[in-house]
């Protein structure tokens, strides 16, 4: 385990921030998370886990110990007449597993492909992408519990996955994520209930076809982060209550909307966020795409700060025009790496 000081870490968060970490050790096995948490303990730092940087917005500054995890490795652990179950390490890049999975005929996870990230990330915001969300095909979680200073192995159902939202999310401190054992389909259930997806894929009705369709689509909307650096959608879609629903309707009839079992509305928050003007808007170094609204881009070597006017001025006119708040979906760092809210 090699401890490195002064870290810059521009090059590990998609948004591509510049932040510099006081501290920072890449983890290859689950192992050197004692050891890790340890030297923390010891030099008095908090800690912050950093997966693929998909979904972080972090200071210039980090007075903090980074663990960065890379736990390879992908192992099929059992089977049955349906479903595969496998255990992938926290450090796989999603969309490689996603592809590794559909060649093998494992079935569940195509509508989620192209999604940036690594897979031990993928249960804290519960990922999802048209209609299906991933805690529907986690069977548990491998984590080390910094309470009970043990490995662990949390069930699904313990893990109250709902939209974008986990047990991880609730207590980030608690639990550092090693694997992810996934139960997939072997025989394909596409799921194309979802805006233009049934569209795209046509007749050929094949997961093969539904994943590259998935591919296209997102590669038409959404911006590479190699080129225009980003987080993929920075809201969350905002839900409504039946009665809240019906009454911006009144106002706002065609607004693209998705009935939750709850009884609930959920609305797309980048159609708000179009209607209000911001799709190609810039304010200063940052921007929303001009191909997805929801998607917020830094332009140029932009800070913390350059991100946060941006958002907040999104924020203020889409709550002036349809009376709704947008919740940021990427975590929010301080420079101790304590998570903190986001204000409005």
């Amino acid at each position: 385990m090699q401890v490195k000081e002064q870290f810059s870490l521009k090059h590990l968060n998609t948004l591509n921030l510049n932040a510099v970490a006081s501290h920072y050790i890449q983890i290859s096995q689950r192992d050197e998370v004692v050891a890790a948490l340890d030297f923390a303990e010891q030099h008095q730092l908090n800690v912050l886990v950093l997966s693929g940087g998909s979904n972080v917005l972090l200071p210039r500054q980090l007075q903090a110990l980074v663990l960065h995890l890379n736990i390879q490795g992908i192992e099929l652990v059992g089977q049955d007449a349906e479903t595969v179950t496998v255990r992938v390490g926290a450090g796989q890049v999603w969309h490689d597993f996603v592809l590794y999975s559909t060649r093998q005929q494992w079935y569940g996870l195509q509508n989620l492909a192209l999604i940036p990230g690594l897979v031990g990330a993928s249960p804290v915001q519960n990922i999802g992408a048209y209609g299906v969300e991933v805690g529907e095909f986690i069977d548990s979680v491998q984590v080390y519990d910094r309470n009970l200073k043990q490995f662990d192995s949390i069930p699904a159902h313990a893990c109250q996955f709902a939209y974008r939202h986990s047990i991880f999310k609730d207590d980030p401190n608690r639990y550092i994520i090693v694997s992810v054992t996934f139960r997939l389909l072997k025989k394909a259930e596409l799921r194309l209930n979802y805006g233009d997806l049934k569209q795209a894929v046509g007749n050929e009705l094949t997961a093969e076809n539904l994943q590259n369709q998935v591919i296209l689509i997102r590669q038409s909307k959404l911006p590479d982060p190699k080129q225009f650096p980003n987080v993929g959608s920075f809201f969350k879609n905002p839900i409504l209550s039946q009665a809240e629903f019906d009454k911006i309707t009144q106002q706002f009839p065609n607004i693209p909307h998705y009935p939750q079992p709850d009884s609930n509305v959920k609305v797309a928050a980048g159609w708000l966020i179009d209607q209000t003007g911001w799709k190609g808007k810039q304010l200063g170094p940052v921007g929303m795409f001009q191909k997805q609204a929801l998607v917020l881009v830094n332009y140029a070597d932009a800070a913390l700060t350059d991100v946060q006017n941006t958002y907040k001025a999104v924020q203020s006119d889409v709550k002036q025009k349809f009376s709704i708040q947008l919740e940021p979906e990427p975590v929010l760092y301080s420079e101790h790496g304590l998570i903190q809210a986001h204000s409005g």
